[in-house]
């Protein structure tokens, strides 16, 4: 007989910072909490590049967002080829959505985007699988953007 999981039946925008939590500890990812922006962040290696992703979880009205960045600002220069680079993923990949992003900061960056409706229900292990997957197809993102955009 299957044991249930411990808050199956419930909704993940109650619990979403544990979730995070628990997937960041199973996966050895250093988190961070931030009580000014009400988000969770995380540092994901990405041995291709050299570089770390921070993923940053946060929530709108009804969407939980993971936000994914190497953090590295764009040159003038480099808009046009990030802004085609994100098309070129987006068209092929779909998620995790990417973008020339503004945020917080004097220059733009590329940035993923995925999303989770915060009345979803999940279990641990299905979070932990949906948000593994999410920074697998991240990790490719980045290293395409640095290896076939020079990005």
């Amino acid at each position: 007989m299957a044991v249930a999981e411990p808050y199956a039946g419930q909704e993940i925008g109650a619990r979403w910072r544990q979730l995070v939590h628990t997937w960041g500890e199973r996966e050895h990812h250093p988190t961070e909490t931030d009580a000014n922006t009400d988000s969770v962040s995380l540092l994901l290696d990405v041995r291709e590049t050299g570089r770390l992703l921070t993923v940053r979880f946060m929530t709108t009205k009804r969407l939980l967002v993971a936000f994914f960045t190497d953090g590295r600002a764009l040159r003038q220069d480099q808009l046009a080829v990030a802004a085609a680079a994100a098309n070129a993923w987006n068209t092929e990949q779909l998620y995790p959505m990417l973008s020339v992003w503004d945020v917080r900061g004097p220059s733009p960056c590329l940035a993923g985007v995925c999303d989770l409706p915060l009345n979803c229900r999940l279990t641990q292990t299905e979070f932990d699988d949906l948000v593994t997957d999410w920074a697998e197809r991240a990790r490719q993102m980045f290293t395409r953007c640095r290896e076939v955009f020079e990005l």
